[in-house]
């Protein structure tokens, strides 16, 4: 099985694009382009800031580009805090996490969107074939595979068996990466999980089911990650931050845009095979973050006692 697997869906490449150039925004080092360090994740959300590099998005604001791949945006956060990365890629909730520990982090551009259909989501909660597990609320006392603990994966799974009926409290989860959860669905090793494209084909290419479309569930349009930077970054090079909001809010609507040059670059950044990335549902990515999603999440974060206390959205979006 794995080996079936490791076929359809090769192990992420490693991945550095830099450009340089000027334009508006330019740096207040004319001639010499800021060299940024981004943190991302090796999935399909990513592809726009991919396609903004490679159309010189970036290049003309003067800002030369490095992306460093991660398990996930929690793995993210602390890197970029620290100074490893001037920008990251994070889900929202590890976002609101960071900030209510006091963690200076601040959006500074939308990520990616659900497509806000059931079923035809580019995520979704799924059980193997053979599973008697019907609805989401058949969930309690089951575990569920989720990238990182703590993310945005547990509010999505909760809200889904939140509508379902049952009780989200009653939910185990345990990590593991994506790239390990087809295959520990199907040896049993866990009950569900909750996975992204292009690992959501390979459950379905195994003969399992889709429960739930659990961004879905969560909000309507969810804003499920965005780019972020630190305070420091903010403060002593507010240019710089205004130009690399810029570049993605064009690379994002170019995305949005052309779908087709957007899964066109996915093969870039990852080896997922081509037929496969054909398939895929691609998430939607809107310029604008979606304020009132993250406020939503928020909300349900705080009820599943993730957050300690009411998260003070307005200090960290855009």
């Amino acid at each position: 099985m794995r080996r079936h697997l490791a076929a359809l869906l090769l192990a992420p490449a490693l991945l550095a694009t830099a450009a340089c150039g000027s334009d508006e925004g330019q740096s207040p080092n004319a001639g010499e382009a800021d060299k940024v360090t981004v943190g991302v994740i090796p999935i399909l959300d990513v592809a726009p800031i991919y396609l903004g590099v490679e159309k010189g998005f970036f290049e003309k604001r003067n800002i030369d580009v490095t992306l460093e791949q991660a398990e996930g945006g929690a793995a993210i956060v602390p890197a970029v805090v620290s100074g490893q990365y001037q920008f990251g890629f994070s889900n929202i909730v590890s976002l609101l996490l960071a900030h209510s520990e006091g963690l200076p982090v601040k959006m500074v551009s939308n990520g990616n969107n659900s497509t806000g259909v059931d079923g035809e989501d580019f995520a979704a909660l799924m059980v193997s074939a053979d599973s008697p597990i019907e609805t989401a609320a058949d969930l309690e006392g089951r575990t569920v595979a989720a990238n990182t603990l703590q993310n945005i994966v547990d509010t999505a799974v909760r809200a889904s068996v939140r509508k379902a009926g049952g009780d989200p409290t009653k939910v185990k989860f345990t990590a593991l990466p994506f790239p390990e959860q087809p295959a520990a669905l199907a040896s049993g090793q866990v009950d569900a999980v909750f996975v992204v494209e292009p690992f959501q084909q390979a459950v379905l290419g195994q003969g399992g089911r889709t429960i739930a479309s659990s961004y879905v569930d969560t909000a309507p349009n969810l804003t499920v990650a965005s780019y972020f930077t630190s305070q420091r970054i903010l403060s002593e090079n507010p240019e710089l931050v205004k130009r690399f909001t810029q570049a993605m809010q064009e690379s994002l609507s170019y995305a949005n845009g052309h779908p087709d040059e957007a899964r066109a670059i996915i093969g870039s950044y990852t080896n997922i095979a081509r037929d496969v990335v054909a398939r895929v549902t691609l998430p939607k990515w809107p310029a604008e973050v979606n304020r009132d999603s993250v406020q939503r999440v928020a909300d349900l974060a705080l009820e599943d006692g993730l957050l300690k206390e009411p998260a003070k959205v307005g200090d960290l979006l855009p």
